[in-house]
């Protein structure tokens, strides 16, 4: 049995502000920060065996926090960010020599950013909603097919993230790996949508917490078995 811990990141300046976010790189708070040390404490008792996170900084500020804040987490591993390997300007710059078992793999990937929000990025979500109303902002945030002016639905979202976790991450699981997913609200939500087997109605009133993480147990024929969030 493995563990999938799935996480979104802490409270970026944005979040603070009340903005919408997307695609734009912004970092953690203080809050931020310290919610993800307290999610490390969380994880006290857990052992991660690989990670992956979006490209965006809140999330990959996040993942090195929960890793390095409780050593035990790593199993005496050293976290290390793996790049693209297809990224032309790196030249392989991470080249070593050394043992891999004695390290704790963090894969970054685009796939698993936030949802693009289009024109409302760097809107105040209150002000948006006065301009637009709440129930059309309500409907942009939460609805499963709806995208706001020029962005992604929640459906494109996951129609880009579900074959990633089925291609690249639930492998480590059915190997009986324990996986840190560090992502955000609505990416997080696709893989959520996937392994509860949600209905696009049921995923509108879906809300995740920045911080908090959520812990599943999976067989290996990839089922679910138990669910907990540790929010205490």
């Amino acid at each position: 049995m493995s563990k999938l811990i799935l996480i979104r990141h802490g409270q970026s300046l944005w979040n603070a502000e009340n903005k919408f976010t997307g695609w734009v790189d912004v970092p953690l708070s203080k809050q931020g920060r310290a919610e993800a040390a307290i999610a490390s404490s969380r994880l006290k008792d857990y052992r991660v065996r690989i990670c992956f996170a979006s490209m965006l900084f809140r999330a990959i500020e996040t993942a090195i926090v929960i890793l390095t804040e409780v050593n035990d987490i790593c199993d005496g591993r050293v976290p290390i960010i793996k790049h693209e390997i297809d990224d032309q300007d790196w030249h392989g710059w991470d080249n070593y020599q050394g043992d891999r078992h004695q390290e704790l793999p963090i894969y970054l990937s685009s796939i698993l950013d936030e949802r693009y929000y289009g024109e409302l990025q760097g809107l105040n979500k209150a002000e948006t909603a006065t301009k637009y109303g709440e129930e059309q902002v309500l409907l942009w945030r939460r609805s499963y097919s709806v995208r706001p002016p020029n962005g992604e639905s929640l459906e494109d979202t996951q129609k880009r993230v579900v074959p990633y976790f089925n291609g690249q991450i639930m492998s480590h699981l059915q190997k009986e790996e324990n996986v840190l997913i560090v992502a955000h609200g609505n990416s997080l939500r696709s893989i959520i949508m996937r392994l509860e087997n949600l209905s696009p109605e049921a995923v509108t009133n879906l809300e995740l917490a920045t911080g908090i993480p959520i812990v599943y147990d999976i067989n290996p024929s990839g089922q679910v078995t138990h669910k907990v969030i540790l929010n205490d």
